[in-house]
């Protein structure tokens, strides 16, 4: 199936390219935090993960959200999202790729990461997450290869595969449940230290993650001609919604135990992030109002039926991801480490170089996106179950 990487139109080719050229150019700059280490960032010793941790755990809710695909593919014989459920395996590739890289981009040195293997701690959560993203990647490159091959010589998948693809499903609750208690777990960060952490990952991970496989599947649709299936794309909208319903009222029982309780730790952050700590007013301010605005926005267009399947969906699919990417690739780590235990504040804001290399990593996951999703769709084209 690698030969199908070969062919296709010059805007295929010119997309590669390009994301060749913003590799390499991001990845001088990541030379040069090799060269000067993390003094290039936003970091301190205050404010210890940044915008790389910020975007990793955002990432691994993208991976985890195939299972919105697989889970009722399989459980439930919905056959429906059988057309798609190899894009939504492969988008998990990409995104625990990208994972991984953020965690190389983050330890300053790259051999860093052999200390976790050279010397594992099993009482360490970091050490469990490493071995569930691991496992992850492996059981969807395993089962997402095979049923593609299954499906180009239009034959069933091997018997052998079913307990792969239900052993995906548990494992896909497991990596945001793990990354979670990476956070749950440290006393003192009054923000993150809340026993429905890992359920509000894994909400925001089943609305943001299917929301972005639906734009990615639209603009595919655009530029091919590939269709999911009417139902598929309804269906996947109405899990979206009740996701995103779900993971708005996580957030406001966090506001309203911060604030019926009265405790000054668990006020503080949500009362920096929105207005400011002791006449100190943070950049991200501006960006938390406008999560809750487009947040609102999304659900009074995905609630009601007859606009959720209409011509807003795209835009409400947009500001959907938008708000819950504010929330996780921002307002977290900054809630987290703002104020601090000494009820002092400490700015973090990303530097250029720290977005740039950002950019970067982005850049590999959509190459690696592109080039597996071109497998499908030629796979799919070849086969006659390219679209209706």
């Amino acid at each position: 199936m690698l030969e199908k990487l070969l062919t296709g139109p010059k805007t295929y080719y010119l997309w590669l390219l390009f994301l060749l050229a913003v590799i390499a150019g991001c990845g001088l700059v990541y030379l040069q935090q090799l060269q000067e280490g993390l003094s290039i960032t936003g970091m301190s010793r205050d404010v210890s993960w940044g915008l790389y941790i910020s975007q990793f755990t955002y990432l691994v809710g993208v991976a985890a959200s195939a299972v919105m695909l697989v889970l009722p593919a399989y459980f439930h014989h919905y056959k429906k999202f059988k057309r798609m459920i190899i894009f939504g395996e492969f988008m998990a590739i990409s995104a625990v790729v990208m994972c991984a890289l953020f965690i190389v981009v983050d330890l300053g040195q790259p051999q860093r990461m052999m200390n976790v293997l050279l010397h594992p701690t099993p009482n360490s959560v970091m050490f469990y997450d490493m071995i569930v993203l691991i496992g992850y990647l492996t059981l969807n490159a395993i089962i997402g290869w095979v049923t593609l091959e299954a499906e180009r010589h239009d034959v069933e998948p091997p018997k052998w595969i079913k307990p792969l693809i239900y052993l995906s499903i548990l494992w896909a609750f497991s990596i945001h449940t793990v990354t979670a208690f990476l956070y749950a777990g440290i006393p003192g960060r009054h923000y993150w230290l809340t026993a429905i952490m890992a359920a509000r990952f894994l909400s925001s991970a089943f609305c943001s993650g299917p929301a972005i496989l639906l734009l990615l599947i639209f603009i595919v649709r655009r530029l091919t001609g590939f269709d999911p299936g009417r139902d598929a794309v309804k269906t996947l909208t109405t899990i979206i919604t009740y996701a995103m319903c779900i993971n708005v009222f996580f957030y406001l029982l966090e506001v309203f135990t911060a604030f019926y309780s009265g405790i000054p730790g668990h006020q503080h952050p949500l009362v920096f992030l929105f207005a400011g700590h002791e006449g100190h007013v943070s950049w991200v301010t501006n960006w938390m109002w406008a999560a809750v605005v487009m947040a609102a926005a999304s659900l009074i267009i995905l609630i009601p039926p007859q606009w959720r399947t209409g011509p807003l969906l795209p835009l409400a699919l947009v500001m959907l991801v938008a708000a819950s990417w504010i929330d996780k690739g921002l307002g977290l780590l900054i809630g987290g480490f703002t104020p601090n235990m000494f009820e002092t504040v400490t700015e973090y804001a990303p530097t250029g170089r720290e977005i740039i290399v950002a950019l970067g990593v982005y850049a590999v996951g959509a190459l690696v996106l592109s080039l597996l999703w071109k497998i499908a769709l030629g796979v799919k084209r070849e086969t006659g179950h390219f679209g209706d």
